[in-house]
């Protein structure tokens, strides 16, 4: 399985609804096939509207996306951390993926029931997280009492262990997920950490699961503002959506979306937003390769080098990597096709040693 976001949250929060609208609006607006791999991860397109505009001066045969995935993660219980409910189930799911996106409900209706009779987005969080810091506690305490053992025997290693996981246990017990813990600013420390696994180390957002009356007043929606305030207190971001909205674009025709997101007074589905921020999360970009055959977008890391970018699309083009021929796509697109863009200086030849940009488009030599 490629990279990917487990959406996780109580029951009753919207989140299965919001991975079905999002699995199969994707793959009827961008007439990209909605892949299951397991019955609970599906393979989404990002939106990229650079695809089209690539496309208008080249005319491939076909135009294909770049994609990753959301797994719907098993509900969750309190006591999920001792196997409590699906407890074992989601904690191996949460540990396969890549990030975390967490669902809180912003919404009041009384014909939803909520499994503990409230609504309350941020204690909701609160309980998901919790149960994710008490397994990582038990990693965490584990690994303490292996380096103070260890450590008595002067080895700097299990020294700098024990010193870090002291004050990571104490912030496990308070509640708060590692990845909110200043660790010290060493490659030793960073891979100690690196190598306990742990599930609240993963990056993670949220998505505020609200209703028709405040997408347009997300300020009138006092749950929806604390959940912004619980994110700003860890550095990261919500995406407020509709779940109910979204599974009614889901089921239209793509021909009729746009109609309709215009009555509810959004220009795209909030889903986009999603997929976009957890593209983001993950630190991902995307470059294009261009020609007769397909237009094509991919993705590699934020940073990659060209034999990297290249590796994506077939490890051969990685092993036998020559170089790059980069032209950016704003240019392409401008000037219309790669033979003027050569013409006007805008094709550059780059090597082993070329940072990828997000929107290169590129043409990788390569000799095996």
């Amino acid at each position: 399985m490629g990279l990917s976001i487990g959406i996780v949250g109580l029951p009753n929060v919207g989140k299965s609804t919001l991975f079905n609208a999002l699995s199969s609006a994707k793959a009827e607006a961008a007439n990209y096939p909605f892949c299951t791999i397991e019955p609970n991860v599906g393979v989404v397109t990002v939106p990229d509207d650079r695809l089209a505009k690539i496309d208008s001066v080249i005319h491939a045969d076909r135009v294909l996306p770049t994609t990753f995935n959301f797994v719907d993660i098993a509900g969750l219980v309190r006591g999920a951390s001792k196997g409590e409910g699906l407890g074992n189930q989601f904690l191996a799911h949460i540990r396969e993926a890549d990030a975390i996106v967490q669902v809180g409900r912003c919404f009041e209706d009384p014909n939803v029931v909520h499994v503990e009779n409230r609504v309350d987005p941020v204690a909701d969080i609160a309980t998901v997280t919790m149960e994710l810091c008490l397994k990582d506690l038990d990693t965490v305490q584990k690994r303490l009492d292996k380096a103070r053992k260890a450590a008595k025997g002067n080895d700097p290693k299990e020294k700098l262990a024990a010193e870090i996981m002291e004050p990571l246990a104490k912030h496990l017990d308070d509640g708060r997920p590692a990845r909110t813990l200043a660790l010290p600013d060493s490659p030793d420390a960073q891979l100690i950490v690196r190598e306990l696994h742990l599930l609240t180390a993963k990056p993670a957002f949220y998505i505020a699961n609200i209703d028709e009356a405040t997408i347009g007043n997300l300020d009138g929606n006092k749950h929806f503002k604390a959940l912004e305030d619980l994110a700003k207190s860890e550095n990261t971001f919500v995406v407020p959506v509709c779940a109910a909205l979204e599974s009614q674009i889901a089921e239209l025709d793509p021909n009729d979306r746009p109609e309709f997101l215009a009555s509810a007074g959004l220009e795209e589905p909030g889903l986009n937003a999603v997929i976009r921020a957890g593209y983001k999360l993950l630190g991902l970009l995307t470059f294009f390769t261009a020609g007769k055959q397909e237009v094509r977008a991919w993705t590699t890391k934020i940073g990659a080098k060209a034999p990297q970018a290249a590796g994506v699309i077939h490890t051969d083009f990685e092993k036998g990597f020559i170089k790059a021929e980069v032209i950016w796509w704003e240019d392409l697109v401008s000037l219309g096709s790669e033979a003027k863009c050569r013409d006007a200086g805008k094709l550059a030849i780059e090597g082993k040693e070329y940072v990828m940009r997000d929107g290169d488009v590129v043409h990788f030599r390569f000799n095996v």
